[in-house]
Protein backbone atom coordinates (compact mmCIF):
# COMPACT_ATOMS: atom_id res chain seq x y z
CA UNK A 1 0.00 0.00 0.00
CA UNK A 2 1.04 3.38 -1.02
CA UNK A 3 1.91 5.94 1.78
CA UNK A 4 -0.93 8.49 2.08
CA UNK A 5 -0.64 11.55 1.67
CA UNK A 6 0.47 14.17 4.45
CA UNK A 7 -1.79 17.57 5.56
CA UNK A 8 -1.36 19.94 8.46
CA UNK A 9 -3.13 21.85 10.45
CA UNK A 10 -2.32 24.56 12.18
CA UNK A 11 -4.64 26.48 15.39
CA UNK A 12 -3.09 29.33 16.91
CA UNK A 13 -4.46 29.44 20.56
CA UNK A 14 -3.93 32.44 23.32
CA UNK A 15 -3.21 31.35 26.93
CA UNK A 16 -4.19 32.79 30.41
CA UNK A 17 -2.40 31.64 33.51
CA UNK A 18 -1.20 28.69 31.76
CA UNK A 19 -4.15 27.48 30.31
CA UNK A 20 -5.34 27.90 26.48
CA UNK A 21 -8.78 30.43 26.70
CA UNK A 22 -9.11 31.00 22.64
CA UNK A 23 -8.22 28.70 19.88
CA UNK A 24 -8.85 30.50 16.19
CA UNK A 25 -10.53 29.07 13.98
CA UNK A 26 -11.26 29.50 10.49
CA UNK A 27 -14.31 29.18 8.11
CA UNK A 28 -13.09 27.04 5.12
CA UNK A 29 -14.73 29.10 2.29
CA UNK A 30 -14.11 26.74 -0.33
CA UNK A 31 -13.12 23.35 -1.25
CA UNK A 32 -12.60 19.86 1.07
CA UNK A 33 -14.53 20.54 4.32
CA UNK A 34 -16.26 24.02 3.12
CA UNK A 35 -18.85 25.87 5.28
CA UNK A 36 -17.06 24.21 8.32
CA UNK A 37 -14.83 25.63 10.95
CA UNK A 38 -11.46 24.32 11.17
CA UNK A 39 -8.08 25.19 11.49
CA UNK A 40 -5.87 26.07 8.97
CA UNK A 41 -3.36 23.96 6.82
CA UNK A 42 -3.28 21.61 3.74
CA UNK A 43 -1.37 19.78 1.53
CA UNK A 44 2.39 19.34 1.99
CA UNK A 45 4.28 20.06 -1.76
CA UNK A 46 7.10 18.13 -2.95
CA UNK A 47 10.54 19.04 -1.60
CA UNK A 48 8.66 20.50 1.60
CA UNK A 49 8.67 19.42 5.25
CA UNK A 50 5.67 19.07 6.93
CA UNK A 51 6.66 22.24 9.04
CA UNK A 52 7.46 24.36 6.37
CA UNK A 53 3.81 23.23 4.91
CA UNK A 54 2.20 24.08 7.90
CA UNK A 55 3.69 27.40 8.43
CA UNK A 56 3.04 28.53 4.10
CA UNK A 57 -0.07 27.22 4.54
CA UNK A 58 -1.05 29.63 7.78
CA UNK A 59 0.59 32.37 5.72
CA UNK A 60 -1.44 31.50 3.09
CA UNK A 61 -4.81 31.04 4.64
CA UNK A 62 -5.02 34.09 7.30
CA UNK A 63 -1.87 36.12 6.29
CA UNK A 64 -0.35 35.07 9.85
CA UNK A 65 3.98 34.59 9.93
CA UNK A 66 4.29 31.63 12.43
CA UNK A 67 7.33 31.62 14.20
CA UNK A 68 7.09 28.64 16.10
CA UNK A 69 4.93 25.49 16.51
CA UNK A 70 4.11 22.66 18.78
CA UNK A 71 3.16 19.55 17.54
CA UNK A 72 0.16 18.12 19.44
CA UNK A 73 -1.65 15.55 17.16
CA UNK A 74 -0.78 12.79 14.44
CA UNK A 75 -4.03 12.31 12.99
CA UNK A 76 -4.92 9.25 10.25
CA UNK A 77 -8.11 9.55 7.93
CA UNK A 78 -9.30 7.08 6.15
CA UNK A 79 -12.19 7.50 3.12
CA UNK A 80 -12.94 3.71 2.02
CA UNK A 81 -15.52 5.19 -0.36
CA UNK A 82 -13.08 7.66 -2.07
CA UNK A 83 -9.58 6.87 -1.06
CA UNK A 84 -7.85 9.90 -2.67
CA UNK A 85 -8.74 11.58 0.43
CA UNK A 86 -7.10 9.58 2.92
CA UNK A 87 -4.50 11.49 4.94
CA UNK A 88 -2.08 11.63 7.67
CA UNK A 89 -2.75 15.10 9.12
CA UNK A 90 -0.02 16.18 11.24
CA UNK A 91 -1.52 19.07 13.83
CA UNK A 92 -0.26 21.53 15.56
CA UNK A 93 -0.89 24.74 17.97
CA UNK A 94 0.98 27.76 17.73
CA UNK A 95 1.43 30.56 20.63
CA UNK A 96 4.55 32.66 18.67
CA UNK A 97 2.99 34.22 15.78
CA UNK A 98 3.39 37.44 13.42
CA UNK A 99 0.25 39.39 12.54
CA UNK A 100 -3.28 39.06 13.27
CA UNK A 101 -5.56 36.67 11.00
CA UNK A 102 -7.52 38.12 8.06
CA UNK A 103 -9.66 36.78 5.46
CA UNK A 104 -8.49 35.02 2.40
CA UNK A 105 -10.48 33.47 -0.52
CA UNK A 106 -10.48 30.18 1.13
CA UNK A 107 -10.76 31.22 4.94
CA UNK A 108 -12.23 33.66 7.44
CA UNK A 109 -10.83 33.57 11.03
CA UNK A 110 -12.04 33.77 13.90
CA UNK A 111 -11.37 33.83 17.56
CA UNK A 112 -13.35 31.93 20.11
CA UNK A 113 -13.34 31.08 23.66
CA UNK A 114 -12.99 27.25 24.57
CA UNK A 115 -16.43 27.55 25.95
CA UNK A 116 -18.08 28.24 22.81
CA UNK A 117 -16.24 25.82 20.29
CA UNK A 118 -18.75 25.74 17.35
CA UNK A 119 -18.83 21.69 16.85
CA UNK A 120 -21.81 21.68 15.51
CA UNK A 121 -20.20 23.30 12.70
CA UNK A 122 -16.56 21.32 12.57
CA UNK A 123 -15.97 18.27 11.09
CA UNK A 124 -17.54 15.22 13.27
CA UNK A 125 -14.81 13.48 14.55
CA UNK A 126 -13.36 16.83 16.37
CA UNK A 127 -15.74 16.77 19.31
CA UNK A 128 -13.63 13.59 20.09
CA UNK A 129 -10.14 15.03 19.86
CA UNK A 130 -9.29 18.72 20.23
CA UNK A 131 -11.25 19.02 23.49
CA UNK A 132 -8.23 16.20 24.50
CA UNK A 133 -5.34 18.41 23.15
CA UNK A 134 -6.87 21.14 24.61
CA UNK A 135 -6.44 19.52 27.94
CA UNK A 136 -2.59 18.91 26.76
CA UNK A 137 -2.93 15.49 25.74
CA UNK A 138 -0.83 14.38 22.91
CA UNK A 139 -2.86 12.26 20.52
CA UNK A 140 -2.39 9.53 17.60
CA UNK A 141 -5.92 8.76 16.42
CA UNK A 142 -7.52 7.24 13.73
CA UNK A 143 -11.06 8.19 11.71
CA UNK A 144 -12.48 6.49 8.90
CA UNK A 145 -15.52 8.22 7.63
CA UNK A 146 -18.11 6.95 5.74
CA UNK A 147 -20.35 8.58 2.95
CA UNK A 148 -21.77 11.78 4.31
CA UNK A 149 -19.09 12.28 6.54
CA UNK A 150 -20.43 9.49 8.97
CA UNK A 151 -17.35 8.19 11.16
CA UNK A 152 -17.80 4.41 10.76
CA UNK A 153 -14.71 3.77 13.13
CA UNK A 154 -12.00 5.59 15.63
CA UNK A 155 -9.57 4.99 17.51
CA UNK A 156 -7.83 7.76 19.68
CA UNK A 157 -4.64 7.14 22.14
CA UNK A 158 -2.79 9.25 24.15
CA UNK A 159 0.66 9.61 23.57
CA UNK A 160 3.98 11.00 25.42
CA UNK A 161 5.96 11.84 22.15
CA UNK A 162 5.31 12.43 18.72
Amino acid sequence: MDKIRDATLVFLVKRSQGKITHICLAMKKRGFGMNRWNGVGGKVEENETVYEAAKRETKEEIGVEIKALNKIAELSFFFPHNPLLDQMVHVYFSEDWKGEPIESEEMNPKWFLLSDMPFHAMWPDDKYWVPEVLKGNLLRAMFKFGKGDVILEKEINTVTTL
